[in-house]
C-alpha cells in the first residue's frame, strides 16, 4: 500500500496546473523587467562620467588649436584640430548610446506583462546589443554588464515567445523600431554635441584641412 501511495502522490500535475504555470510563470516579469531599468541606468550614469571627461578633454584640445592660431601656427593649429574631431565623434557616439538607453527604458516601463514583452523587448534588446559594441572600446568597464543586460532580456523574451501561437516575433517591425530607437539618438546627439561644443571654422584652418565634421 505505501509503494502505491507514493507512485499516487508523485503523479504528474493536472494540466490546468500546467497551463497556469506557463501563463503565470514562477519567476514575474516586472521585477526582472525593473531590474534590467536598474542596470541600464547605472550604464547611463557612467557613460555621463566618460562625457564629462570627454568634455574636459575637448576643451584642453580646443584651447591648444585657439592657441597656436593665435601664435600664426596653422600648422599645429590643424593637427590639434584633427585630434579635436576624433574627440568630439567619442563624445557623439557615447551620447547617442545614452539617449538610445533612455528610450530602452522608457520603453520597458510599457510592459505589463509577457504579452506586451514580445513587442516591446524584441526591438530594444537589438538596441542594447548594438549600444554595447560600439561602447566595448570607449567604457569597457560597462561591457561586461550590457552583456548582462542583453542576457536579462533575452530571457524574458524567450518567456514570452513561449506563450501562445500569436507571440511570434515580427523581424520587420522589431528591425524597423530598433533603427527608429537608433535613428532619432543619433540625430539628437549630433545636435547636442553642436550645441555644446563650439566650432572650429577659421579661414586659417580651412586652408590647412578640410571641413571638420563635428
Amino acid at each position: 500500500m505505501s509503494g502505491f501511495a507514493d507512485r499516487w502522490q508523485k503523479k504528474d500535475p493536472p494540466l490546468f496546473s500546467k497551463v497556469k504555470d506557463k501563463i503565470t510563470p514562477s519567476n514575474p516579469i516586472r521585477p526582472r523587467i525593473a531590474t534590467a531599468e536598474r542596470k541600464i541606468k547605472i550604464q547611463m550614469s557612467r557613460m555621463e562620467i566618460a562625457l564629462s571627461r570627454i568634455s574636459d578633454r575637448d576643451a584642453y584640445i580646443f584651447r591648444k588649436v585657439v592657441l597656436a592660431l593665435q601664435r600664426q601656427d596653422p600648422q599645429r593649429a590643424s593637427i590639434y584640430a584633427n585630434e579635436l574631431s576624433e574627440v568630439r565623434k567619442l563624445g557623439t557616439l557615447v551620447t547617442q548610446a545614452k539617449l538610445a538607453l533612455h528610450q530602452v527604458v522608457l520603453r520597458l516601463n510599457t510592459v505589463r506583462d509577457l504579452g506586451d514583452a514580445v513587442n516591446v523587448i524584441s526591438p530594444v534588446l537589438s538596441v542594447v546589443k548594438n549600444v554595447g559594441s560600439n561602447l566595448s572600446h570607449i567604457v569597457p568597464e560597462a561591457q561586461g554588464e550590457i552583456g548582462e543586460i542583453s542576457n536579462l532580456l533575452g530571457d524574458i523574451l524567450v518567456d514570452a515567445g513561449g506563450i501562445g501561437d500569436n507571440n511570434h516575433i515580427n523581424v520587420e517591425a522589431t528591425n524597423e523600431e530598433s533603427d527608429k530607437i537608433l535613428s532619432e539618438a543619433s540625430a539628437l546627439a549630433e545636435k547636442r554635441m553642436k550645441d555644446l561644443f563650439p566650432a572650429i571654422a577659421t579661414p586659417q584652418l580651412q586652408q590647412e584641412q578640410k571641413p571638420i565634421d563635428i
